[in-house]
């Protein structure tokens, strides 16, 4: 498949006062933009050129001859997956089977948030902090991975996720991270989205 950049889900400033349309402006139109063409003009050459983006992934996340394939494709992957993580109006209490799940693996609405926001301010550099389902054991986790990594590649079902590089707040929060970090939990997480991955 050729990588393409996806619309956003919303209107450009339909996440504002959380996140503004200055934002999405470069972080989906110059950021994500420059990974859908990277990514495209490494996969033109290459074998896996038509391969859907999982399996391109799994097939070059440990191969260091792939590296700049890997990287380009996991984080149009990652963004496209971040976009769908918010909506307007979002955050707040889950409802569904994924408050259920929450209460068994969490102990509820805050054990998640904070662990969540814990993995995000850990998380050293650019990265990402994601809820999973580990589908060996049935439970829900929240793990961090850095640049580009996912949790595609570590036998995990990623269900949300919350970009922690830089460029996903920097206009918004400058250096306040936890800020940005509290205002996805509270404001933007967009629970129909988590619930329908975990079908």
């Amino acid at each position: 498949m050729t990588l393409v950049l996806p619309q956003l889900p919303y209107a450009q400033n339909a996440l504002e006062p959380h996140i503004s349309a200055r934002t999405l402006e470069f972080h989906h139109g110059k950021h994500h933009q420059a990974y859908v063409d990277n990514g495209n003009k490494l996969l033109a050459s290459s074998d896996l050129k038509g391969l859907p983006m999982e399996e391109i992934i799994k097939k070059t996340a440990a191969d260091p001859a792939a590296a700049g394939i890997f990287n380009n494709v996991a984080q149009v992957w990652n963004h496209s997956f971040y976009w769908q993580s918010m909506k307007p109006g979002g955050g707040g209490a889950p409802t569904g089977r994924i408050a259920a799940m929450i209460d068994a693996d969490f102990g509820g609405l805050a054990g998640f948030a904070e662990a969540f926001k814990t993995a995000g301010a850990t998380q050293f550099g650019s990265g990402w902090a994601w809820l999973v389902l580990d589908e060996a054991s049935g439970r829900l986790k929240v793990v961090k991975t850095p640049n580009a990594e996912t949790p595609l590649t570590m036998g995990m079902k990623p269900l949300l996720t919350m970009d922690v590089w830089e460029h996903a707040y920097y206009l918004d929060y400058q250096n306040r991270r936890p800020d940005y970090m509290t205002t996805f939990v509270e404001k933007l997480i967009n629970w129909d989205f988590v619930n329908a991955n975990l079908g």
